[in-house]
């Protein structure tokens, strides 16, 4: 059956070209990288920084406000915990009793449906009997979401036009607007599970009783909260017909300022009102505050947006964006005293965009430099640029194809999942030099007058089998990955699953796609010598137009190819069979040098301020040495077999001596569960003493952010003490929550690629506002004092500046590595 389906697509290349456009552009649509493609439709893969492995929880969030823990623990904890414990498929229930409010948090089997989980959830809270909970209590189902679904934080300052901090906005002013603007607003973008807020006041009406007031009067504070309770309401009647026009009846009570309160009648004596402006004094003040934002030393107004359970992270920020510039031209403005201009403006302090972007580009380049290496190895070990033209090309179809698995079977990319493919790249190349070189073998043995689609079949149906085999074998041995459950299934399964789908595509493209492609390759050979000339001259001019027009490097290599084939038609028409060979062999080399000089380009191993030319040297030193030690053990390999089989023993304990010292090294090596990442910020938690009050600990913030600011390499710090008004933030005010975002290494573009400015005598040259000048051809600025190294190096100047009494220490973290 397997020999059928080759000499298929063997005898109809243009099924099998039709399936390679239909891979490669449904690949490009699905692909996490957004190529530019502007022709093309975009699906991609759900992108994220890491997987979520979290539990499958839901969370219930009771208020109950003023409350001591123990009361809450008592009456509303305990009660919603027994009630909850019949749900079917809980695992486990867990809870937490703080002041003013309880968070119970529900933990499911993970084969429970999310959603399915929250509809049994809500008809258990539905019904509850009478008198469980106290009166005016009412449990809430936290939003769908879990703590990973923090994407996007934000705080609202004042700006003029030209982008530059004004100020000129009271707290409260900030919290109203966050409240009943921006948070609604943001919260109808698509993919949003909530939009909750922090720092500011919350204003309310604040009633101070006067107990003397209340004695005299004969009045006591039930009557005093019902005579509020009942002045702030509209009542309805029916209608009324006046001139044959009906009229709506309405008693309008409403509450619309102070004073409405203050005239609020509580009881009449002797036909004498006793009002609440007789017994207490009616003011606008704000709220108790369980959680203060503060930047760079002073207080501000923010809010955290969390993506929905399920939705792709990359797309609802994109969409929180969009909202963001139509609702921000709508946002009050004002003219402050000083004739400045001021407008209330959104500015994000923790974009996981940012965090996104450089794990998909960090693995994107990973994907791109594996590729280049292939090729430099395949060309040099081959020694056939039809070959390794076969395998290098094929090599990208399969990645393309994993992304369509990807995307239907509900894998999202994340470094996790991507690292897949990037372990499976080496089986992927073995498949198609095995055929390949099969193919080259059976072409030069092949009988006189065999055609050469049957070579080329003969040559696929020899290893066909064995190539099958090997990638089985390796499916298989990932089995016990698939096997894994909770939070070491979530986060290596996605790596089985990719690595699964690459080796597939790799197959599939082995069985239909290079047969066909390598008899189209094989076959191109033209009769007249003329022609050949011709299409290698006609390559040499074009790349010498490429390299004028578009990208020095492309054109390069096309004029390369062109000279090289001149070369090689020149040598076999009037020089000996040998001389052709030796210089197909340079031939080859220049073509491995040539990919070896973009790699060096793209790569840089060396470091971006080292020249090209010393990064090329050091990748051809490099991979010349180990393709030469290749080299030697292939023309050695009789020689050394011999001596192995003569001292079996020596070779036995030289080969135990590397696994002990392998074993001893295992034992000696760090152990982490979660790979780390370089957001480019840290997440300093400190926290004081759990009974501090709310002035201390913003005081406490104030001097951890100022204290961070100082610091040269910082950018920004925004720092929360308390909690976020969300079910998901169950934090106390003794703990800290400080966001650093450093400055990158060296000066980057809005896109995050390092920028090249002019650089002259020693020095870099500025214009007349003090800015740098970009430069092709100049030097990467660096950002960094000479003495910091690294991001451990900032760390370090980040603990050493932040040792304040009443504070304790903190942990190395990144932002992610909290949710």
């Amino acid at each position: 059956m397997l020999n059928s389906f080759i000499r298929f697509f063997l005898q109809n290349k243009l099924v099998a070209y039709l399936l390679l456009i239909l891979f490669v552009g449904w690949g490009l649509i699905t692909a996490p990288f957004d190529f530019g493609l502007q022709e093309l439709p975009r699906d991609p893969v759900a992108v994220d920084a890491i997987p979520d492995i979290g539990e499958n929880q839901q969370i219930i969030f009771t208020e109950w406000m003023g409350r001591s823990p123990q009361d809450v623990e008592d009456q509303i904890t305990y009660p919603l915990t027994t009630a909850l414990l019949g749900i079917p498929g809980v695992k486990s229930i867990r809870s937490n009793s703080m002041f003013g409010f309880s968070s119970i948090y529900v933990i499911f089997n993970d084969d429970v449906e999310f959603y399915w989980s929250r509809s049994r959830i809500l008809e258990k809270l539905n019904s509850l009997p009478a008198n469980t909970l106290p009166d005016g209590v009412q449990p809430t189902l936290g939003p769908d979401a879990t703590a990973l679904g923090q994407i996007y934080w934000y705080t609202l300052e004042g700006q003029d036009k030209d982008g530059n901090p004004t100020g000129g906005w009271d707290l409260h002013e900030l919290r109203t607007i966050q409240d009943y603007y921006v948070r609604y607003g943001l919260t109808s973008a698509e993919g949003v599970a909530e939009v909750a807020s922090i720092g500011g006041f919350v204003k309310e009406y604040q009633v101070d009783v006067d107990p003397d007031a209340l004695k005299a009067y004969s009045i006591n504070l039930e009557q005093v909260m019902y005579a509020i309770k009942e002045s702030n309401i509209d009542v309805g009647a029916q209608t009324i017909e006046i001139n044959l026009a009906e009229y709506f009846v309405r008693g309008l009570g409403y509450v619309q300022n102070a004073e409405d309160i203050e005239k609020s009648v509580i009881v009449v004596n002797n036909n004498v009102p006793i009002r609440i402006g007789d017994i207490a004094k009616v003011s606008i003040a704000p709220a108790t505050r369980r959680g203060v934002l503060d930047k760079s030393g002073a207080e501000a107004v923010g809010g955290v947006v969390i993506a929905r359970y399920g939705a792709n992270p990359l797309e609802v920020i994109n969409n929180v964006k969009k909202k963001i510039a139509e609702i921000e031209p709508g946002l009050p403005s004002k003219e402050l005293r000083d004739s400045i201009f001021s407008q209330v403006k959104i500015i994000p302090f923790y974009d996981r965009t940012q965090l996104i972007n450089e794990t998909i580009g960090t693995l994107q380049e990973a994907l791109s430099l594996e590729i280049l290496i292939t090729i430099i190895v395949v060309i040099l070990m081959l020694l056939n640029l039809k070959s390794s033209l076969l395998v290098s090309s094929t090599l990208p179809v399969a990645v393309l194809m994993c992304f369509i698995a990807m995307k239907y079977f509900g894998v999202d990319a994340n470094i996790v999942a991507l690292s897949g493919i990037a372990i499976a790249i080496g089986t992927m190349v073995d498949m198609g030099i095995v055929l390949t070189e099969s193919m080259v073998k059976r072409l030069k043995e092949a009988p006189p007058g065999e055609p050469l689609l049957e070579s080329v079949y003969e040559a696929t149906t020899e290893v066909a089998s064995a190539v099958i085999t090997a990638v089985a074998t390796t499916v298989i041995s990932f089995l016990p990955v698939f096997t894994m459950e909770a939070a070491e299934g979530k986060l290596f399964k996605p790596l089985a699953f990719t690595k699964t789908f690459a080796l597939i595509a790799s197959v599939i493209v082995a069985i239909t796609i290079i047969p066909p492609l390598a008899h189209s390759v094989f076959s191109l050979k033209s009769g007249r010598k003329s022609l050949s000339y011709l299409y290698n001259g006609l390559a040499v001019v074009a790349g010498g137009i490429l390299s004028y027009v578009y990208h020095p490097l492309l054109g390069g290599i096309l004029a390369i190819v062109g000279v090289a084939g001149i070369l090689h038609l020149l040598v076999q028409q009037y020089s000996s069979d040998r001389n052709a060979s030796i210089l197909s062999a340079i031939t080859n080399i220049i073509y491995a040098s040539t990919v070896a000089w973009l790699l060096a380009a793209v790569w840089m191993p060396l470091g971006v301020n080292k020249s090209i030319l010393t990064n090329f040297s050091f990748i051809v030193i490099i991979a010349g040495g180990l393709i030469g030690v290749f080299y030697l053990i292939i023309h050695f390999y009789e020689n050394i077999l011999r001596f192995l089989l003569r001292f079996k023993i020596l070779f036995i304990l030289l080969v135990s001596f590397i696994v002990y010292q392998g074993f001893v090294v295992y034992q000696e090596t760090g152990e982490e569960f979660m790979p780390a990442l370089d957001e480019g910020s840290f997440l300093l938690m400190p926290t004081s003493m759990p009974h501090s009050g709310m002035q201390e600990n913003i005081k406490n913030l104030r001097l951890l952010d100022m204290a961070v600011t100082a610091i040269p390499e910082v950018e920004t710090v925004v720092g929360k003490a308390g909690r976020v008004n969300s079910a998901l933030d169950p934090a106390p005010m003794s703990m800290y929550e400080n966001v650093i975002l450093y400055k990158s290494e060296y000066k980057t573009d809005e896109n995050g690629h390092r920028v090249r400015y002019e650089y002259k005598q020693g020095e870099y040259i500025r214009n007349e506002l003090g800015e740098l000048i970009p430069d092709k051809n100049g030097r990467y600025f660096r950002q960094w004092r000479d003495e910091i190294k690294s991001p451990d190096d900032i760390w370090d100047e980040i603990v050493n500046a932040t040792n304040i009494p009443g504070v304790t220490s903190a942990p190395k973290l990144q932002p992610i590595e909290t949710r």
